[in-house]
């Protein structure tokens, strides 16, 4: 039974995590690692974590459920310094937007009769901005939480349980669960995620050298322009990592779009450009 979690990263998603899980009716002590002291102090305060502390592995070492809730190489560097001082009877999981790397260093670092047990994981939730402050009980009602588990035959009952236990909390806080080959995650999120952010980014980066001086033709732009912009402000430490491990399907999925831009800017008097539309109304019907 997990009566003890450590999340180490108590930025948006960590302390999102937190607060889900009281939510949910989880009764067990919450203990919070930050790098940065401040946003642990804004965690504790939020309710997300009971205790902060500033060793992050001790935390995890006499915790039964650990979550990594920082950025991917991050991750793997916690994978790599706790894979040999955890043990049967405990769990370590993470909510990194990319997997192939995380579920490989799973495989080799965990889930062997001597050691924890790995459950690759991605809540497919977010804000475009990130920190503690935004935390959010409700941030994963709804969404789909994704898992790239590829080790379940290899584990032990002890450690099978544990994992059926946490996928149960995932599901109390809200998501959906649904599990997807690695390669296949990391494919699929460049198109429906990575694409999204890095067309804000090119399109906000490129209104703020044309009107970036003239404000007055921000507010012209009205609705359109903000939802466009939005994930614009992203920070760049947030997608850093995604872009250095997941960087061939984001570029197939940019390349894919730029044809797809000059295909539209060759036909804007045609009745391709019809065709065009009627084929983009298709992708937001229910």
């Amino acid at each position: 039974m997990i009566d003890r979690i450590a999340i180490l990263g108590t930025g948006l998603l960590g302390a999102s995590i937190g607060l889900a899980l009281r939510e949910a009716g989880y009764k067990g002590a919450i203990v919070g690692w930050n790098r940065s002291p401040e946003g642990g102090e804004t965690a504790l305060k939020m309710g997300a974590i009971d205790s902060l502390v500033a060793d992050g592995a001790e935390a995890a070492r006499t915790s039964q459920a650990t979550v990594l809730a920082v950025p991917i190489f991050a991750t793997l560097d916690w994978m790599e310094k706790l894979a040999p001082v955890l043990g049967p009877g405990q769990l370590v999981t993470d909510v990194g937007s990319t997997k192939r790397l995380i579920t490989g260093a799973g495989a080799r670092l965990y889930n062997t009769p001597e050691r924890a047990a790995f459950l690759p994981g991605h809540p497919m939730a977010g804000k475009e901005r990130g920190g503690a402050a935004l935390g959010d009980a409700n941030l994963f009602r709804g969404a789909v939480w994704l898992f790239t588990d590829d080790a379940a035959a290899r584990r032990s009952p002890q450690s099978a349980r544990l994992v059926e236990e946490w996928r149960e909390w995932v599901v109390k806080m809200g998501s959906k669960t649904r599990d997807l080959d690695a390669a296949r995650h990391d494919e699929m999120v460049a198109w429906v995620s990575h694409l999204p952010q890095f067309t804000a980014t090119a399109l906000s980066a490129l209104l703020e050298e044309v009107v970036g001086d003239a404000p007055e033709l921000k507010d012209v732009g009205g609705r359109a322009l903000r939802e466009m912009t939005r994930l614009g402000a992203s920070p760049f430490s947030m997608w850093r990592d995604i872009a250095h491990t997941n960087t061939e399907a984001v570029e197939r999925a940019i390349a894919a779009l730029e044809q797809r831009l000059a295909y539209l800017r060759e036909n804007l008097r045609t009745p391709v450009l019809r065709d065009e539309f009627e084929q983009a109304n298709k992708f937001r019907k229910e």
